[in-house]
């Protein structure tokens, strides 16, 4: 919106949801909002018809891991199946549209504690990197195959405030403030011997490293 853009965001149902984030951001009445389903094809079509997009951006999708392996089917098609509809939208539709697949390093899977790179193999260990693994493939098969302006940023692991309290920052300072009061004993992390490598982004400032802000991928 800096940049003169006009942005729309799509949910579910536009008319329900409350938006929150947007609301705490600032920018709820400066983002035009669509209902839309991305595992249905005609909701899609619609959408992309009547907006008309130069750019789009596919942040969309079940995103908890733990939670995949309770919802796999729903996993997968808000995320696999979600981007084959979105990207065969834009083929059908014949508009010029740069479109964005924000993938996921859940992909890479067990790398045995080698540092991952664009070239590592994709060993997939959770429904949910099953379907991000999927979308990844097929948007390179739709640039490759159809020529389309498609293109995959493999994001690692981000933190926000405006996340919700099942992830894990959010679960120790909520946790952290409970217990600071008294309502709460013990922080329950479940299993800790799991590691992640969090995208950040450091600068230089008077000679000195300083952290970026969370949930700013490196």
């Amino acid at each position: 919106m800096e940049k003169g853009f006009l942005v729309y965001g799509t949910s579910r149902d536009a008319q329900t949801c409350l938006f929150d984030n947007l609301v705490k951001l600032g920018i709820r009445k400066q983002v035009m909002l669509k209902s839309m389903t991305l595992n249905d094809f005609r909701s899609v079509i619609q959408t992309l018809s009547t907006v008309a997009p130069d750019e789009i951006y596919n942040l969309a999708g079940q995103s908890s891991v733990g939670m995949s392996f309770e919802l796999p089917v729903e996993t997968y098609e808000s995320i696999a199946l979600g981007t084959l509809n979105l990207l065969e939208a834009i083929r059908f539709l014949e508009i010029e549209i740069k479109s964005y697949h924000a993938s996921s390093s859940e992909c890479f899977g067990n790398t045995a504690e080698h540092p991952a790179t664009e070239e590592t193999p994709f060993r997939p260990r959770s429904p949910y990197a099953v379907a991000k693994s999927t979308a990844f493939w097929t948007t390179a098969n739709y640039r490759e195959a159809y020529h389309l302006f498609a293109c995959s940023g493999i994001l690692f692991n981000h933190e926000s405030p405006l996340r919700p309290e099942r992830f894990v920052t959010r679960k120790i300072v909520r946790s952290a403030c409970r217990i600071a009061k008294g309502l709460q004993d013990v922080l329950d992390l479940g299993n800790i011997d799991i590691q992640r490598d969090l995208g950040v982004r450091a600068r230089l400032c008077s000679g000195h490293v300083a952290d970026a802000p969370a949930g700013q991928p490196g």
